[in-house]
């Protein structure tokens, strides 16, 4: 009877394959956005003002960092929590995978949302005139609060492997 149920506990782990594979899914969806901005600017590209395209810059690069942490969540979770993927060796294989365990994926997760934070951040004070005052505050308090967790976590993992 234990047999049968450390088997089955075990072979649950395939419940997070279809989730893996739902992300990728939310990554078409970005990719799509990513591309209707460009194709939104580009007919206005000598009418549109400069902090315009640069806040238009910054909205493509935070959906390219979100995409980017997107599939090191999912190569990774999948590798670490469901099964190594069979990449052949002829083909392009990434040259992190199957490197990051669980607890460097957390870190780069951390230091992803503080890239991605800092990303919005800049958006808000490009935008300072048109966002009060306590927004910008708490979109700061928000932010730093990203920063420490990140760097918490980091030391933490740091004094926890030694």
């Amino acid at each position: 009877m234990e047999k049968v149920f450390e088997r089955l506990m075990y072979a649950s782990r395939w419940i997070m394959a279809p989730i893996y594979l739902g992300l990728s899914l939310i990554l078409f969806a970005l990719a799509v956005k990513f591309f209707q901005e460009i194709f939104h600017v580009l007919p206005n590209i000598f009418t549109i003002g400069e902090v315009d395209l640069v806040l238009i810059t910054l909205s493509l690069i935070d959906i390219t960092l979100v995409g980017g942490l997107l599939i090191m969540v999912m190569f990774s979770g999948y590798e670490n929590f469901v099964s190594q993927l069979d990449v052949g060796e002829n083909s392009e294989k990434l040259n992190w995978l199957g490197k990051m365990d669980s607890g460097s994926l957390k870190n780069k997760v951390a230091a992803s949302i503080v890239a991605i934070s800092s990303i919005h951040l800049l958006k808000i004070f490009m935008n300072a005139e048109n966002v009060s005052n306590d927004k910008i505050m708490w979109y700061l308090l928000i932010h730093i609060t990203f920063v420490l967790s990140a760097f918490a976590m980091g030391y933490l993992d740091k004094i926890t492997r030694k």
